[in-house]
């Protein structure tokens, strides 16, 4: 799949949304749930969380359709530093229907280059959505 390939645009209101959130003060987890208006092929805002963990977070997650995700986790490193990455999730279920999976994909580099995160995953089942899973994938940008 080529890179430029845009399937959805991202809404305007959800672009200003995520660059507030990129630079929000509070300490406590947060999330802000995307998915995609298929008459106006468009990225918008589905919910917004505060002070929500990985296991609730996943409790939000519809089980056969895909979603976007950007989630600030209060990570602490092992050594006692805090810090809190921002991380984009893609999750797409196993049974989703193959157009809405194509179209998740398709839009999702231009999503990711949009908000400019780096730590992006991807999850095929939401049970997998767990702060040990989050913590390993961290684990890797030390």
């Amino acid at each position: 799949m080529s890179e430029s390939l845009v399937v959805c645009e991202v809404d305007e209101d959800l672009v200003k949304k995520l660059k507030e959130f990129r630079f929000r003060k509070e300490t406590n987890n947060a999330a802000i749930i995307m998915k995609i208006d298929k008459d106006k092929q468009l990225v918008i805002l589905e919910e917004e969380h505060k002070d929500i963990s990985p296991d609730d977070l996943k409790d939000e997650l519809p089980e056969r359709q895909p979603r976007f995700i950007v989630y600030s986790y209060k990570y602490e490193h092992d050594d006692g530093r805090v810090s809190y990455p921002l991380c984009f999730i893609f999750s797409s279920p196993v049974g989703c229907r193959p157009e809405q999976q194509m179209m998740y994909a398709g839009s999702k580099n231009k999503l990711v280059q949009t908000v400019e995160l780096t730590k992006v995953f991807e999850i095929r089942n939401t049970e997998d959505l767990t702060e040990e899973w989050l913590r390993e994938k961290l684990g890797f940008f030390r």
